[in-house]
């Protein structure tokens, strides 16, 4: 008898006969092909060192920024050795793979790797860098920048315009020289974890290979500030740039924007910009970039009446150009294969195609008063998926989906920059999307994020990155608007974004003052702020300073683990360094601790040295954690002993291109301080061929005890624009200002 099976499983029999032939044992043995790739250091500028992993591509991150470096600025900072010298740093060609491998201490915390919302130290996590908007994914982000800064003094840039991946301390390798030993969890419990800890930060992305920058310390700050200077130095913007700026409703007209600005005036709120929405182009979504006739009917005299008030003018565009455009027959050659919101996307890597757009800019758009359309908000260059192009999208210089997705924000960024240089007046504006390279433009990053500690994070997080980056202010209850517009005017842009409520500063008269009173600190302040964006773009110091770059200041274990855990004895433990993340310092002296609507109190993390509240100049300690509990109209703020804060007199404008306005200088403390103060004419490039000053301001106790300020005599010639100066020593409690 024949026994007949049904084909179908007469055919599975046979392939199940022939698998169990095969050599399963040897090929799952078989590790993934992989080859060593050689690494050649070379010092390209002072305390900077290359070497490139396989082979660079075209478009890399700092080519598509294309700001020089600032090679005598970095020669000037103090020489620093290779960080890596006997160490190491592999690289691995692993099938379509680069994958690169940096030594990671058993004592050493890493930061940066991009803004992040929701902590600073990397140890222990995994991160994929990808342009994106924030939706609480490690990695993607506004800012996904692949640099990272150790606290043993350095930074390390891979600089691909690919998506990176990386590994910080996680991951341990077979053949690793410096790896935990097994623990039995049934009977080791407490020395157990989940994560023990890799003594490698790995990263690795798909493509020929990429070039590797370290910077050599020999502090945090200073591989942080010589990275910044190799991308060129920081944004210095104009001074009418740290006023305070409103953004209008969706679709308002000249009208309504005009009557806005009086009722600031009529309240006397400060106020220098206006930000314009999607409704002043005759069509948004994609962009016209042309005025809409109806709602502005007379550019021109619609400037005029800004310039009247002393506001200039911000406008918003996404850069995917609208069918019925005229740019749209100009750039439809350097189009990509694929359309945004039936748009096409320019391709701004190549040359000719970056200058069609800025000379569109020029003569439709800006031309109307170039004195007084002075910045753009660039939207929608960072995602997400479902809105912009696929990876597998072509552009025609040959780049594809991916790369262009890690560049196109710093494209454009470099199209405005580089159009304002060229016109020799300087600008600050917004962007959604960014990456390594971008600390030369002034723009400052934001998003939809509208959590209050994540906001706050980020602005610290910002500042291992080279770039900037504010929280907005979009309506609220008038206690949670108030605190917002605390902490914006502590951040590097001050605004109200009003593009889709009908909120004004004004709709709860019980906090009016309160935030009227926060933002004329801001304009008060003035001298403090530009004397720190000047320090970012001669020195490459960062305006924002996280608490981990501030030297001296020290992470430590939650209470609860101290005592039980000892880092030296097992390095492996999973247990979560206390992280500060939600105060930071602007400049040099003074510590910003924000405080959200929700709670009356908050604690305050005080560096070494002591401290003094910035109202009244009472010490408020040294090296510990205090608790304060702010009234409603102020944001708590700290000055360092010594430190020297510079102000001007309230006003409801900022200071005019070369105006002349009285100083106050604050000391604070009861140890001598220094401070130098910046100066040039607040609006054109002129600084950068040498119009500006660096003054220096002094103050110490002279033989009967009282205290002295002296203001160094200006060099002739150079930028000076204060008149009388005055001297307020607040080293005793006094009444507030």
């Amino acid at each position: 008898m024949i026994l007949r099976l049904p084909v179908f499983w007469s055919r599975l029999i046979a392939l199940h006969l022939v698998c169990l032939c095969l050599p399963w044992t040897k090929a799952a043995a078989l590790p993934a092909a992989s080859e060593s790739v050689p690494l050649q250091w070379t010092e390209v500028a002072a305390g900077v060192w290359k070497a490139t992993a396989g082979s660079e591509e075209s478009l890399t991150l700092l080519g598509a920024a294309g700001q020089p470096p600032k090679l005598s600025a970095l020669a000037a900072m103090s020489a620093a050795p290779f960080p890596f010298a006997g160490k190491g740093v592999v690289a691995q060609r692993v099938g379509s793979r680069m994958v690169l491998r940096f030594p990671l201490g058993r004592e050493e915390s890493v930061y940066g790797l991009g803004v992040d919302f929701k902590g600073l130290r990397r140890n222990g996590t995994t991160f994929q860098l990808h342009v994106d908007h924030w939706g609480g994914r490690a990695g993607r982000t506004h800012a996904p920048v692949p640099f990272y800064v150790s606290t043993q003094g350095y930074g390390v840039l891979i600089d691909s315009a690919r998506y990176i991946s990386y590994h910080v301390g996680i991951g341990v390798r077979l053949d690793a020289s410096d790896k935990p030993a097994a623990v039995d969890r049934t009977t080791q419990g407490n020395d157990w974890t989940d994560l023990p800890r890799s003594d490698a930060v790995e990263a690795s992305l798909i493509g020929p290979g990429a070039a590797i920058y370290v910077f050599a310390g020999p502090t945090p700050l200073d591989a942080v500030r010589r990275y910044n200077l190799f991308c060129g130095g920081g944004a210095l913007p104009p001074k009418w740039g740290l006023g305070y700026l409103a953004r209008t409703p969706l679709a308002y007209s000249a009208q309504q924007v005009l009557g806005d600005v009086d009722e600031f005036r009529r309240r006397g709120i400060p106020l220098d910009m206006v930000g314009l929405e999607p409704g002043w182009h005759d069509k948004a979504y994609p962009c016209s970039f042309e005025w809409d006739g109806k709602r502005f009917p007379n550019p021109g005299g619609f400037l005029a009446e800004m310039k009247r008030r002393h506001v200039r003018v911000n406008l918003w565009f996404n850069p995917y150009v609208a069918p019925a455009s005229p740019l749209h027959t100009k750039l439809a050659p350097y189009a990509a294969s694929h359309l945004v919101w039936n748009g096409i996307v320019p391709d701004y890597s190549l040359p000719e195609a970056r200058a069609i757009f800025a000379e569109h800019l020029r003569s439709r758009v800006l031309s109307a008063d170039p004195s007084m359309l002075m910045g753009f908000k660039v939207d929608e260059v960072d995602g997400g998926d479902q809105w912009l192009w696929p990876d597998h999208a072509l552009f025609p210089s040959g780049n594809d989906g991916e790369q262009m997705r890690q560049v196109y924000g710093l494209l454009v960024q470099r199209i405005l920059h580089e159009h304002f240089r060229a016109q020799n007046r300087r600008s600050y504006g917004q962007v959604r999307g960014t990456n390594a390279g971008a600390s030369p433009f002034p723009f400052v990053i934001y998003n939809d994020n509208y959590d209050f500690s994540e906001y706050i994070t980020a602005v610290a997080n910002s500042s291992f990155a080279g770039v900037l980056w504010s929280p907005e202010v979009r309506g609220g209850s008038g206690l949670d608007m108030l605190r917002r517009t605390q902490a914006v005017c502590f951040s590097p842009l001050a605004l109200f974004n009003g593009w889709e409520t009908s909120k004004k500063l004004w709709s709860d008269e019980k906090y009016l003052g309160a935030m009227g009173d926060a933002i004329a600190l801001r304009l008060r302040l003035l001298p403090y702020w530009y004397s720190a964006f000047a320090e970012y773009s001669q020195k490459g110091t960062p305006v924002i300073r996280a608490m981990p770059l501030v030297p001296g200041f020290r992470a430590t274990l939650p209470p609860g683990k101290r005592g039980q855990v000892d880092l030296h004895t097992n390095p492996y433990a999973n247990v979560k360094l206390e992280e500060v993340k939600d105060q930071y310092l602007v400049g040099d002296a003074l510590l910003v601790a924000p405080i959200a609507s929700n709670v009356t109190s908050r604690k305050v993390s005080l560096p070494p040295g002591r401290w003094y509240d910035f109202y009244t100049g009472k010490c408020v300690g040294e090296n510990q954690v205090i608790e304060v509990t702010p009234p409603l109209d102020q944001i708590p703020l700290f000055v360092r002993d010594g430190g020297i804060i510079p102000l001007i007199p309230a006003r409801e404008w900022m200071v005019e291109e070369n105006e002349i306005v009285p100083l106050e200088i604050r000391h604070y403390g009861e140890k001598p301080g220094e401070y130098l103060l910046y100066d040039d004419d607040g609006v054109t490039f002129d600084h950068e061929k040498g119009a500006y000053s660096w003054t220096k301001l002094s103050a110490s106790r002279g033989p009967d005890g009282s205290w002295k300020g002296e203001v160094a005599t200006p060099q002739k010639g150079l930028p000076w624009h204060y008149s009388a100066t005055t001297w307020r020593f607040m080293s005793a409690p006094v009444a507030r200002p």
